[in-house]
């Protein structure tokens, strides 16, 4: 009897145990996204450098839209007469802003390209408090889409949307989104922000089967944020639905912000006729070196145009 009663004791330490262990372990994965994504997400940029069309020699012509969701977003217009189409631009996650792609609206103005400059939540001169990383800002670009359409000058006028980093991955949920994108160009975009999420700690020495286990409750943490429509805002899974719209998907080997490996598996989902260009090096802007006047850096140049005009240039 006192042998029985002993087992029996140890048998629910032990069983008590697993269960603290198991509980204890759940809820540090589910506590690690908020710690972690707090300070990156819930936060407004109040930018130190805003940069002016003036400064470039060229005219913005500012414009505030109205979200779906009720945020106003400023917006800055670089006209062109009888554009072969118009770029609209998004800028990375914490910086730089947007009017930082001024000298690419420069540039696109030089070849006939409009433009329109979109700076998105929580950034700058635009309303919001809180950082929707790549899937509450495809809300901005409709709102520009629905802008431009209903601009006479934009009549039959194709739109193409180039975002970078963040605003990368936001560009090609937004072209999965509307059918109104006609084109796509990405520069250094996450394949989904729990690929880069995880990535990062791997790249910090977290063990991989931990990683593994975080990844669902990284996705869950943002599900529960930005709604259930988020869900399936993964650039891996909306750049599927890009049907066959053009589009130039770029990166480089060595980048520390958001590895290779996002591009990889970006490429995997691409429909067969997607181009790509990657650059050697830690190139997270792509642009050798002047990020604001991009005709520094001819390679760079090069790789767009050539696409813009292989599309857009008859």
């Amino acid at each position: 009897m006192t042998v029985y009663t002993r087992n029996s004791k140890k048998k629910r330490i032990v069983t008590i145990s697993v269960w603290v262990v198991l509980i204890v372990s759940i809820c540090v994965l589910v506590a690690v996204p908020p710690i972690v994504m707090n300070d990156m997400l819930n936060v407004r940029i109040d930018f130190r450098h805003m940069y002016k069309a003036e400064d470039y020699g060229i005219t913005s012509y500012d414009a505030r839209l109205i979200t779906q969701d009720g945020l106003e977003i400023a917006t800055y217009e670089v006209r062109v007469d009888d554009p072969k189409a118009i770029v609209m631009f998004l800028s990375g996650i914490h910086n730089p802003s947007v009017t930082a792609f001024f000298g690419h609206a420069k540039l696109l103005q030089d070849n006939g390209y409009a433009s329109l400059l979109i700076e998105m939540r929580a950034r700058g001169e635009s309303e919001g408090q809180v950082i929707g990383a790549g899937y509450l800002e495809t809300l901005e670009v409709q709102a520009a889409v629905d802008y431009l359409k209903s601009k006479p000058r934009y009549e039959d006028v194709p739109f193409v949307v180039f975002g970078l980093s963040m605003g990368g991955a936001t560009a090609i949920n937004a072209i999965g989104q509307i059918p109104a994108l006609d084109a796509l160009i990405s520069l250094s975009a996450f394949s989904a922000w729990e690929d880069v999420f995880a990535d990062n700690m791997l790249d910090m020495g977290a063990p991989r089967f931990y990683v593994w286990l975080q990844k669902p409750f990284v996705r869950l943490y943002t599900t529960f944020k930005y709604g259930f429509r988020s869900f399936s805002l993964r650039p891996k899974d909306q750049i599927k639905l890009l049907g066959q719209r053009p589009a130039l998907i770029v990166h480089s080997t060595a980048d520390h912000q958001v590895p290779l490996a996002n591009f990889t598996r970006l490429m995997e989902n691409a429909p067969v006729h997607v181009e790509s260009w990657v650059r050697e090096g830690d190139h997270h802007f792509i642009i050798n070196d002047d990020f604001l006047h991009p005709e520094s850096d001819p390679e760079y140049v090069q790789q767009v145009l050539a696409f813009l005009d292989q599309h857009f240039g008859q």
